[in-house]
C-alpha cells in the first residue's frame, strides 16, 4: 500500500501527459469540421455536464477571499487564455510541432517559479531554456506551409503563449491545492471555461453547426470527458502531492506521444532538419535538470508576488 501511495502521483502523471498529447490529435480532427471555438466550448460544456454529477460533493466547500485572487488567475490562465491560443495554434501549426513547444513548459515554470515564489534557479536551467528557445524558433521557421498548417511560426509562437499561460496556472494551482481538492479545481475550471467560451459561440461566421457529424463529435467528447475532466484532475491530484517542478517535468513526455500518435493518425511527418531542431529542444531541456531542478517544492504557505 505504502509502494503504491509513492507511486500514485507518477501514474498519475503518466496518464494525463498521455491524454493530453492524444488531445492534440483530437482538436486537429474536431478542427477540420467545426470552428476552433464551438470545439473549445463543447469540451467545457461536456466536462461541466459531468461534474453535475458530483454536484453534492461540493456543496461543503468554502471559498475564502483570500483566495480569491489565485482561483481567478489560475481560471483565466487556462481554461480560458491557454485555449484561446491553443486553438489559434492548431488552427495554424501541425500537431507535432504544437506537442514540440510544450517540451519547454518544465523550464519555464521552473524560471516563473524563481521570480514569483523566490526559488532558486540554476546559470545551467537558464542556459537550457535559452537553447530550447534556439530549438523551437528553427522548428517554426522550417515548418512549411500547408493546408493544415497554414502559418506554422505564428501558430508555434501561440503555442508558446499557451505554455506561458500553462506556467501561471501550475504555479496558481500548487498554492490553491493546500486548501482545495484538485476534483473541486477540476470542476472549477471546468465551469469558467463554459462561461468564458459561450459568448464566442455568437461570432462564429458560419453560427453553430446545424447538424453533428459523428467523428468530429466522438471528439469532442473525448476532450471533454479524458481530456478536460480525466488529465486535469490526474494532473491537479499529483500536484496536489508532488513539488510543481517534479510535476511539470513529466510535460517532457507529451511531445514524443505527441509525434507517435499524429504520425499514427494524422500522418505527419518532421523534415530532417526539424528533427534536429526538435533535438535542440530536448537537449536544452535535459541541460537545464541539473540536480537542484525539481528539488525544490511549492510549500503550501508560498504566495505568488510580483
Amino acid at each position: 500500500m505504502a509502494v503504491l501511495r509513492s507511486t500514485l502521483p507518477s501514474l498519475s502523471l503518466l496518464a494525463a501527459m498521455t491524454l493530453w498529447a492524444s488531445s492534440f490529435i483530437a482538436l486537429k480532427l474536431a478542427f477540420q469540421f467545426y470552428h476552433p471555438m464551438f470545439v473549445i466550448f463543447g469540451r467545457m460544456l461536456v466536462a461541466s455536464i459531468v461534474f453535475l454529477f458530483f454536484f453534492r460533493q461540493f456543496w461543503g466547500v468554502r471559498l475564502r477571499r483570500a483566495d480569491f485572487p489565485f482561483l481567478l488567475v489560475m481560471a483565466v490562465s487556462e481554461p480560458c487564455l491557454y485555449f484561446l491560443f491553443e486553438a489559434k495554434a492548431l488552427e495554424n501549426t501541425t500537431a507535432s510541432q504544437a506537442g514540440m513547444i510544450t517540451a519547454m513548459l518544465p523550464l519555464m515554470v521552473a524560471i516563473g517559479a524563481h521570480f514569483f515564489l523566490r526559488e532558486k534557479i540554476s546559470r545551467r536551467t537558464v542556459g537550457g531554456f535559452v537553447l530550447a528557445i534556439i530549438g523551437a524558433v528553427l522548428l517554426s521557421l522550417a515548418g512549411d506551409a500547408s493546408a493544415t498548417a497554414p502559418r506554422p511560426l505564428w501558430g508555434n509562437f501561440c503555442e508558446f503563449l499557451a505554455m506561458a499561460c500553462a506556467t501561471v496556472y501550475t504555479l496558481a494551482l500548487k498554492r490553491l491545492t493546500s486548501s482545495y481538492s484538485p476534483f473541486f479545481l477540476t470542476a472549477f475550471q471546468a465551469f469558467i471555461g463554459s462561461l468564458f467560451f459561450f459568448p464566442f459561440l455568437l461570432f462564429i461566421p458560419e453560427g453553430v453547426p446545424p447538424a453533428l457529424a459523428l467523428l468530429p463529435t466522438l471528439a469532442v467528447l473525448y476532450l471533454g470527458v479524458f481530456v478536460t475532466l480525466g488529465a486535469y484532475g490526474l494532473y491537479n491530484f499529483a500536484v496536489s502531492r508532488i513539488p510543481a517542478n517534479q510535476a511539470a517535468a513529466y510535460v517532457n513526455l507529451i511531445p514524443v506521444l505527441t509525434l507517435v500518435l499524429a504520425w499514427l493518425v494524422l500522418h505527419e511527418n518532421f523534415t530532417p532538419f526539424q528533427y534536429v531542431a526538435g533535438g535542440l529542444v530536448f537537449l536544452g531541456v535535459f541541460l537545464s535538470q541539473d540536480r537542484h531542478f525539481g528539488e525544490a517544492a511549492i510549500k503550501p504557505g508560498d504566495v505568488l508576488v510580483g
